[in-house]
């Protein structure tokens, strides 16, 4: 319980600093040229200079909501499993190759945001769908171990393991699927090229979601595979 705690505490003081960077990051100057820029010549549309910064910022506190959200499960786990009528799960093997699929998905992403400020936009469209792509593999793949969880006998309400093994995966993969929804968004912009800034800022946004929920997830994994 220890390591968890402690791990769960690094991700929220990581989630912070990068909240607290993307804050000071803020230049009041720059904002308030871009703004008369934006005036003079007519533009209707927001600067990028300051619409980044404030979904950069919303990013980072959802995180740290979601943070939260998954440290008082992990913490009422550990508070439910030292009951007597706690039954531990045999996780069917397949988490382990979709583990993998997480890793890729979070990889690939890492590379199209790598791609795309080199200029090599092709790579940059090819490890983002591919981050996609796993990323739904995975959710696929969560579904097929629910299957063979309840084709040994174990569903929601057989017992508190059980229960908290459907309820962990679900949760975690309700923020994948959100996360998918917002991959859709950045990809269909990416293949006009239309905004190339609305484009960047995606993928980027993209990439930080996604190794946020690898990093959860590997916690839960471990947290479900060791109890």
């Amino acid at each position: 319980m220890t390591f968890t705690v402690i791990t769960m505490a690094l991700v929220m003081g990581t989630v912070v600093w990068w909240l607290i960077r993307q804050t000071i990051n803020i230049e009041p100057w720059t904002a308030e040229e871009s703004t008369l820029h934006i005036n003079n010549v007519g533009f209707v549309n927001e600067s990028n200079n300051n619409h980044a910064p404030s979904v950069k910022i919303g990013l980072g506190v959802f995180l740290a909501v979601a943070t939260s959200l998954f440290a008082l499960f992990i913490s009422a786990y550990f508070i439910r499993m030292e009951l007597s009528d706690w039954r531990p799960v045999e996780e069917p093997i397949i988490l382990w190759a979709n583990t993998a699929l997480l890793i890729m998905g979070s990889i690939c992403l890492q590379w199209a945001v790598v791609s795309e400020r080199r200029g090599k936009l092709n790579n940059m469209k090819t490890g983002l769908l591919s981050g996609g792509l796993f990323a739904i593999a995975f959710v696929l793949g969560q579904l097929i171990a629910w299957s063979q969880l309840a084709g040994s006998g174990l569903y929601l309400n057989s017992n508190p393991a059980s229960t908290f093994f459907y309820v962990l995966t679900a949760m975690h993969g309700i923020h994948i699927l959100g996360g998918v929804f917002a991959w859709g968004k950045t990809l269909i912009r990416s293949l006009s090229m239309t905004d190339h800034g609305q484009v960047s800022l995606g993928v980027e946004l993209c990439a930080t979601y996604w190794h946020f929920l690898l990093v959860i997830w590997l916690i839960l994994f471990a947290l479900l595979s060791s109890t």
